[in-house]
């Protein structure tokens, strides 16, 4: 916060803005800020703002993962945003996040998210896994797994949501990936679902979090 001005100093003030308005053109009206969390589907309360951006598009996915693309299979990323407007800790459980695919009459789907490892296979194999070769070296050193796959694992471990713990008044993001079964279109009704989070020093739980894709608010 800015130092206050005592009242002949603020009067003083006025009077140069008032001055300075009359010599001069009207400023400009400030820039818009730049997309963020705010503009994207969201949920907000106890200090914590929980915000995800799902990839359908499939340009931008592409652009954003390569060859490590896991749209073309029917897994969708989703950039998810943490928040924390405290000034305490707040771990979330990772483990617990889930896709919310809603359908009429109320039911719904509850998806886990994959890991790197799992992505990576899907995307290096979209038939299915590679046929079991003879390993190239003596046993004992090398592992034998597939290398594509595990090429392909490195690079999305970059993009992954990786750590649990939101620092006071600080911000962590990341990706997490939902198998759709090769029907995108399911993101139109989801959600994105975050049961448990936790202020660390008083391990007070909030309020679950619960993200709508459809019309970038909750319902």
């Amino acid at each position: 916060m800015g130092r206050k001005l005592t009242f002949g100093a603020a009067v003083l003030a006025a009077c140069c803005g008032v001055l300075a308005g009359a010599n001069s053109s009207p400023p400009q009206a400030a820039a818009a800020s730049p997309q963020g969390a705010a503009s994207l589907p969201h949920d907000q309360h106890e200090g914590l703002t929980v915000s995800a951006d799902p990839y359908t598009d499939a340009a931008r996915a592409k652009e954003k993962f390569g060859k490590a693309n896991p749209l073309p299979v029917g897994i969708l990323p989703v950039e998810v945003s943490l928040h924390n407007e405290t000034p305490q800790p707040i771990r979330v459980n990772l483990n617990a996040i889930q896709l919310v695919v809603h359908f009429s009459g109320g039911r719904h789907d509850d998806l886990d998210w994959l890991d790197a490892q799992s992505v990576a296979a899907a995307v290096a194999h979209p038939n299915g896994s590679a046929a079991p070769h003879a390993p190239r070296f003596p046993v004992g050193t090398h592992s034998g797994g597939d290398t594509k796959t595990e090429k392909l694992a490195q690079i999305l471990d970059g993009f992954m949501l990786d750590a649990d713990v939101v620092p006071p008044t600080g911000t962590l993001h990341g990706f997490l990936f939902f198998d759709l079964g090769g029907n995108l279109s399911l993101a139109q009704n989801a959600s994105l679902y975050l049961p448990e989070a936790t202020v660390l020093s008083s391990h007070q739980p909030l309020m679950f979090f619960e993200v709508f894709f459809g019309n970038g608010s909750n319902r």
